[in-house]
């Protein structure tokens, strides 16, 4: 039998990861702490070198000179300057940058900056682009003309602040996204989260978040999705402004207090854990997460029809729960319900604990829970 003693936080859950950068590195994390991934990136990059608009804002900075340039990732500097030589421009780029205002979102974007032959003039210590801002209005931008290197799309807020402040904005779209090439993944993902077959969805980028969502709408079932992410999906992002596209749709979400990639999975080690069913059963301690059972800490594979059997009876432990209603909960059951019988006892292998459901005799089946032994946790 499969049952494994030692396990990480997020055993028995399934995580969906939309990232198109850095994917690998997130889904490493989430593994390495027991989850299963679905992987399936809501966007791809357009290489910096065939982009038109980022030769021409390059062309214009170098001719007509900026007051400042606000860099924000640092991938996406790298890439600017890396574009620029390969164009026969760069050393322009490079001087024109020496002579202006140069701020740096974070530690990564600075060491990138330096890395070219740069020196940032200030950076700020919350890596927020919101303490960039009050900067710059603090400064006073009317008159001056700034150049922002785009995250993959406009900033919410930050370049119709500066306008409305009377800047003069040049925008550096650095890379550009577009929707992935194959959609087959993110259907597939789609699928699995409106079967309530993800536990939480991931987000890095709130171009990911929009994409994924206008993907839903072409294919009809955005409503499955918000309604799944309102409810038993977690939706994760890593931070508020990745957050915006789904917060406009009603959807709430949680966030770490640190904007990066690991303080987002140690958000999950505690979230979804947190959200799994503990029933006190027949004398046992049952922890019930997405794909998998914890029966005295011991993790425990369960089928998905197993699975489903067993939330069926978990939303009214103790009581008798009818072989047509537990029929009805199976995925993609007809109308024998032999197939609820066939169901069960794979369920009760799985478990290895036969006690743990009873069977009432000509009414259905219900869990040996023990009212005594519930905390307020478990109700």
């Amino acid at each position: 039998m499969n049952v494994s003693h030692a396990h990480g936080p997020l055993s028995g859950f399934t995580v969906g990861v939309t990232a198109a950068r850095r994917a690998d590195e997130l889904g490493a994390l989430l593994q390495r702490r027991g989850a299963t991934v679905l992987h399936a990136p809501a966007l791809r990059i357009l290489p910096l070198s065939d982009d038109g608009e980022l030769l021409a804002a390059t062309e214009e900075l170098i001719a007509h000179a900026p007051d400042v340039v606000v860099a924000t990732t640092a991938i996406g500097f790298r890439g600017w300057v890396e574009a620029a030589d390969g164009w026969g421009c760069g050393e322009e780029l490079l001087a024109r940058l020496r002579g202006v205002e140069l701020l740096a979102r974070g530690p990564k974007v600075k060491g990138a900056v330096r890395a070219a032959g740069l020196t940032e003039h200030w950076s700020p210590s919350s890596e927020s682009m919101a303490e960039v801002l009050d900067r710059l209005l603090a400064e006073g931008v009317a008159g001056r003309r700034v150049a922002l290197q785009l995250h993959g799309e406009p900033l919410p807020g930050f370049v119709e602040a500066l306008r409305a402040g009377g800047a003069d904005v040049v925008l550096v779209p650095v890379y550009r996204w577009l929707p992935p090439a194959d959609l087959g993944p993110v259907d597939r993902l789609l699928d699995a989260v409106a079967a309530r077959g993800v536990d939480a969805l991931t987000f890095t980028s709130a171009p990911a978040a929009a994409s994924l969502l206008a993907r839903a709408e072409e294919r009809g079932s955005a409503a499955d999705l918000l309604a799944a992410l309102s409810g038993d999906v977690l939706a994760a992002c890593v931070g508020p402004v990745t957050a915006l596209p789904l917060r406009d749709r009603g959807v709430a979400t949680v966030q770490p207090e640190r904007f990066r990639l690991g303080p987002l999975v140690q958000l999950l080690c505690r979230e979804l854990p947190a959200r799994a069913p503990v029933l006190p059963l027949a004398g046992h301690r049952v922890e019930i997460r997405g794909h998998a059972v914890l029966v005295d800490g011991e993790l425990r594979p369960v089928p998905p029809a197993g699975m489903a059997l067993l939330r069926a009876l978990a939303r009214r432990p103790g009581w008798v729960v009818a072989r047509a209603e537990l029929l009805r909960a199976l995925p993609g059951a007809g109308r024998d319900e032999h197939a609820v019988e066939t169901a069960m006892a794979r369920l009760r292998t799985a478990l290895g604990t036969p006690k743990l459901i009873q069977t009432v005799v000509k009414r259905g089946y219900r869990l040996a829970f023990d009212p005594a032994a519930a905390t307020p946790s478990t109700g």
